[in-house]
């Protein structure tokens, strides 16, 4: 059973919005650190943002103040929205999950333990 199913990706144009989500199986993952990453082709993934058990989030450089990281314990469910996207925003998005001393987008993706299986976002002008 796939722990992390991510959805909400897709294609936009440069400047428009898109809000991802990342349902969980269980409660389990949502007191987890949990993080959105993403990856090119031939680049490394990278963690764009995450959000600890207290709501407590952190996000790369790139996407401040465009992105916004957040979770509805209640439905088990993470969320990334993303505004005013770049052509550089495109990537595939994946959800991760696990229980980490330090939860932030420096933890390298090996950290984690728990993945979705991704969903695309293209930025095209």
């Amino acid at each position: 059973q796939v722990p992390l199913v991510e959805s909400g990706g897709g294609s936009v144009q440069v400047g428009g919005s898109l809000k991802l989500s990342c349902v969980t199986s269980n409660t389990h993952y949502m007191n987890m650190c949990m993080a959105w990453f993403r990856q090119v082709p031939g680049k490394e993934r990278e963690g764009v943002a995450t959000v600890e058990r207290n709501g407590a989030s952190t996000y790369t450089e790139s996407v401040k103040g465009r992105f916004t990281i957040s979770k509805d314990n209640a439905k088990n469910t993470l969320y990334l929205q993303m505004d005013s996207l770049k052509s550089e925003d495109t990537a595939m998005y994946f959800c991760a999950a696990n229980f980490l001393t330090s939860c932030s987008t420096r933890r390298a993706w090996g950290a984690f333990s728990y993945w979705g299986q991704g969903t695309q976002v293209t930025v095209s002008s």
